[in-house]
């Protein structure tokens, strides 16, 4: 083994230390006025490539388009450049690094640098480096001593990268494209089985709400089942009782009996649905409405917590939108509580309420584990108790989340509102039926579940040996040396000869 310069890791024989000044070019992104930008192609415009557009390739999509008296000559991505995004909202995202395998008519922002590597090394090794367990730690060291998330030129100049033979270097590339066609066909087969899985729960969901799933047990107790109907009407008959009794109750507290019965017109019936478009139901089925089988309010927070600080700290859950599309039909935790200031302009549901969310993702849906407020962004559902099963009303509405997205207006902040979710019709069984529906349910998906587990897990590991090759591929490991090859230092001393005559 060779011995190395100050810091760095030994190398095997015949493999050098350089850095990317000394084997490439850097060069700074374009600089724009935004007014002179656009969203769509223009005559004289050419694309640009910013941040977003950098993953593990160079994604084409979501381009804007500069003026091309913008470009220089140099900034024209060629191929096998290496795009690296230079600063970015996130620690995660800087130094993010791209390889174009082809000469490509556009350019790239001003918060990104590109690396043009000597054609006297293969290219695509270099390019490969740039992905390497290897630089981005050495990325993540230079953000966290810094604390910023903006890397400069001379950050990428100074870059130690290990060089090895070139003939060397053309074995690494092959070994690699080797290993990872291999990988990348497994990890296709596991994305396949992913959207599968997507399709499974669908079938799961559509043959539950058609009756198909508890058809078997539905013709074994038919005699036993109570006729949704007849639920329906006794739901209906109990909430109008409870409206008269507590409309009783509020008028002799003050005093105010009343003479005839005219009092009881107030009482607005809840929406029956439409179902002149409807299909069949099943045997003993009937539709119905979230209004006609419990209560559905929106919820009640009049400030954000960057306005009224004074409104949050306590000891009352407050669940937002986010917690909902996280929670996966249950909601176990939250993030921010009210005080009690916050509670008097809010409301406490209870544990068992089923959540909606009427703005930014629309008709995600999630119970609540606790009692909790949250703001007007979602609605509320209390089913009228032990005549409904929650989890039945929150599985069949994933079945609708496409129906009621599309009554979102097309803006930035999309949204709903609540008589979009009253009008919305409900197929309703009995509740033994019920029960068993949203058991059935929960025992398919809960496989799913576990089979997606399983697939992440398997993604995850593709990756982590993606990064074990790279990593044994720039420590000299991946492939044997051959002590014939001409050593990367005379090779290095060549490069720089040529880069002083500015050959490249």
């Amino acid at each position: 083994m060779s011995e190395t310069g100050v810091g760095l890791s030994e190398l095997p024989n015949g493999w050098a230390w350089t850095t990317a000044k000394e084997i490439a070019e850097f060069i700074r992104g374009v600089s724009y006025k935004k007014s002179e930008s656009s969203k769509t192609p223009k005559e004289d415009f050419v694309p640009i490539l910013r941040a977003n557009n950098i993953n593990s390739q160079l994604d084409y999509a979501d381009l804007v388009y500069v003026p091309q008296e913008r470009i220089k000559d140099e900034q024209f991505i060629k191929a096998f450049d290496i795009v690296i995004a230079m600063s970015s909202g996130s620690k995660n995202l800087v130094g993010k690094a791209a390889q174009s395998y082809q000469d490509y008519h556009g350019g790239f922002g001003t918060f990104c640098g590109l690396v043009r590597v000597s054609p006297q090394l293969n290219r695509e090794l270099i390019g490969l480096f740039f992905q390497s367990p290897d630089y981005r730690n050495k990325i993540s060291r230079l953000s966290s001593g810094m604390n910023i998330n903006n890397l400069r030129g001379e950050h990428i100049e100074s870059m130690s990268v290990p060089i090895p033979s070139l003939s060397e270097q053309h074995r690494i590339v092959a070994k690699i494209e080797e290993l990872f066609t291999k990988l990348d066909a497994g990890i296709k087969e596991l994305h396949k089985a992913h959207s599968q899985l997507k399709r499974y729960r669908q079938s799961v969901l559509k043959a539950a709400f058609e009756g198909k799933l508890t058809e078997a047990w539905r013709t074994k107790h038919q005699d036993e089942i109570e006729p949704a109907s007849a639920l329906l009407e006794r739901i209906l008959k109990e909430r109008r009782e409870k409206w008269e009794t507590e409309q009783l109750e509020q008028m002799q507290a003050k005093g105010e009996m009343p003479k005839d019965d005219k009092w009881k017109t107030k009482y607005n019936e809840p929406i029956t649905p439409d179902t002149s478009d409807l299909p069949e139901l099943p045997n003993g089925w009937v539709w119905t409405t979230l209004p006609q089988i419990g209560e559905l309010n929106r919820g009640k927070s009049k400030n954000r917590p960057r306005n009224a600080p004074f409104l949050y700290g306590g000891r009352y859950p407050f669940v937002q939108t986010g917690d909902i599309k996280q929670a996966n039909g249950l909601i176990r935790h939250y993030n921010l509580t009210y005080s009690e200031e916050g509670l008097k302009q809010s409301r406490l549901w209870p544990a068992g309420t089923l959540c909606i969310t009427i703005a930014a993702n629309i008709a995600d849906t999630a119970i609540l584990g606790f009692n909790a407020c949250f703001p007007d962004s979602m609605v509320g559902f209390l089913p009228e108790r032990g005549q409904c099963n929650i989890y039945f009303v929150e599985f069949f509405l994933r079945t609708a989340k496409e129906d009621l997205e599309r009554y979102a207006p097309a803006t930035a902040q999309k949204n709903i509102n609540l008589a979009i979710l009253k009008d919305l019709a409900i197929p309703f069984p009995s509740l033994a039926e019920q029960n068993i529906i949203a058991q059935e349910i929960d025992r398919y998906l809960s496989v799913a579940d576990e089979v997606e587990k399983t697939i992440t897990a398997e993604l995850k590991r593709a990756e982590q040996l993606r990064q074990s090759i790279l990593k044994k591929a720039f420590s000299g490991k991946l492939v044997p040396q051959d002590p014939n090859d001409e050593p990367a230092s005379v090779l290095l001393e060549r490069i720089k000869a040529e880069k002083q005559i500015a050959l490249w």
